[in-house]
């Protein structure tokens, strides 16, 4: 049995003193995201976030690109608004969640073993928790920060933006004026080296979509003749094809920093070519950062037929395809290669790859946040295998990065917990994080 909220009692200058139970509140609204349906709960947590900020003096707004598509959109004023603004952004929907699944109910927000558990606990609501605990102790302490902060909890993320971040930059791009820097999700996590080094992975690139819909047409008939242009045969021998490909690995810049990074900290040289034996060192994330050396192309879905005794006339099916920053016209190139002739592709949603530099005052600002609480910390840029909202985020100029800063268990396999059944985070990482945050908004 899950306890009762209490975030209302909190302490002045504590940024760490609602983080639990506001993370806990908000993996107890349902924001499964199904897609263009308007899931259970995305306005619930809209109004939520909004009611926080409220308390606290702050007048946010809430937008809906359609019925129960809510973002919650407030400007904190900083000590000095002539300088640039920086966003923070978080999504509050997830994916949907098969209760029977799991150990704890996943929107139940149990504290167990340490964690907080439930979906959402580490995509997003862990950092969306961050955020409200900071700013809220920050307002009622009268600490301003340095400059107008911007802060976002976005609706549907997890169906690539739409309805959320992707609305709001194409309909109400006033409400980004004067902001330059954003910091999101997927970045700042730990990873153990030794007891005297974790490097703190701070996400400087992603991978680009195309999701991706496949057709063949055949020659519809009986199914106990013999049919020499069988569409179900002719895609499935396409989609085998591209699920067993391994592209070839090309290594951008931020994997060529990460590595030598990598390589520095485990005392090895490292080549791209054989990352076999290095990726097996890296528990958990490998996963993270064995995809981010190649282009990748994933079948996720098929269908065909209407009864089992007619060869239908026509087969379809899916595909989650990534690529590098700079490869996007090579990789379709190949992937058409691969397909062959008789198979007609087309997006159905597509988007971008990111890259930027890793330096300059934020990214020093990082550095000193999370020494100040983990002297053993080193930051180092690493590009997401996914996609976040800073995709929409870029087309406004502003320069993105992943700084969600989590100290892990070494063993916690934190890959996994993306989209994952018992999804959870720690509880000390959670206070970790908010101190963390409230040291890098000084510094900012």
């Amino acid at each position: 049995m899950s306890e009762p909220s209490t975030t209302g009692a909190v302490s002045v200058g504590k940024p760490d003193a609602e983080v639990v139970e506001l993370c806990r509140d908000l993996i107890r609204i349902d924001t499964s995201n199904y897609g263009d349906q308007p899931g259970p709960g995305e306005r619930a947590a809209a109004e939520f976030v909004a009611e926080k900020l409220a308390e606290v003096g702050l007048e946010p707004r809430i937008y809906e690109s359609r019925p129960g598509r809510a973002s919650t959109i407030v400007r904190v004023p900083g000590e000095d608004s002539s300088r640039p603004a920086l966003l923070i952004h978080g999504h509050t929907d997830v994916v949907p969640a098969n209760a029977d699944d799991w150990t704890y109910h996943p929107f139940s927000g149990e504290i167990a073993d340490g964690c907080v558990w439930g979906r959402g606990a580490v995509d997003m609501k862990d950092f969306d928790a961050m955020t409200l605990s900071v700013v809220r102790d920050r307002m009622r302490s009268g600490r301003r920060p340095p400059r107008d902060l911007v802060l976002a909890f976005l609706a549907d993320e997890e169906a690539g933006g739409t309805y959320g971040a992707r609305y709001l930059v194409d309909n109400h791009p006033e409400l980004f004026e004067g902001v330059t820097e954003a910091i999101g999700e997927v970045g700042g996590f730990s990873f153990t080296v030794n007891e005297n080094l974790r490097l703190y992975l701070v996400e400087t690139a992603e991978k680009g979509i195309h999701w991706m819909r496949l057709t063949v047409d055949g020659r519809a008939g009986h199914g106990s003749m013999t049919n020499e242009d069988n569409a179900v045969t002719e895609l499935c021998e396409a989609v085998a094809r591209v699920g067993r490909h391994r592209f070839p690995v090309r290594v951008t810049k931020t994997v060529r920093s990460f590595l030598d990074e990598l390589s520095d900290a485990l005392g090895v040289e490292l080549d791209p070519e054989d990352m076999d034996a290095t990726l097996a060192k890296l528990g958990g994330i490998a996963r993270m950062i064995g995809t981010t050396l190649r282009n990748t192309a994933q079948p996720t879905m098929l269908g065909a037929g209407y009864k089992v005794n007619v060869i239908p006339g026509q087969a379809t099916a899916h595909l989650d395809a990534r690529f590098l920053p700079g490869y996007e016209e090579e990789f379709l190139e190949q992937l058409d290669e691969l397909l062959g002739p008789r198979v007609r592709r087309e997006d159905v949603h597509a988007d971008k790859a990111l890259e930027t530099s890793f330096d300059g005052a934020l990214v020093e600002a990082m550095q000193t946040s999370l020494s100040a609480f983990d002297p053993a910390a080193r930051a180092v840029p690493y590009m997401l295998s996914g996609g976040t909202d800073a995709k929409s985020f870029s087309d406004l100029g502003i320069r993105c990065f992943g700084f969600a800063p989590l100290r892990l268990p070494p063993e916690m396999d934190f890959a996994g917990m993306f989209h994952g059944v018992d999804e959870r985070v720690p509880v000390d990482g959670l206070t970790f994080g908010a101190n963390v945050l409230d040291r890098f908004l000084d510094l900012c």
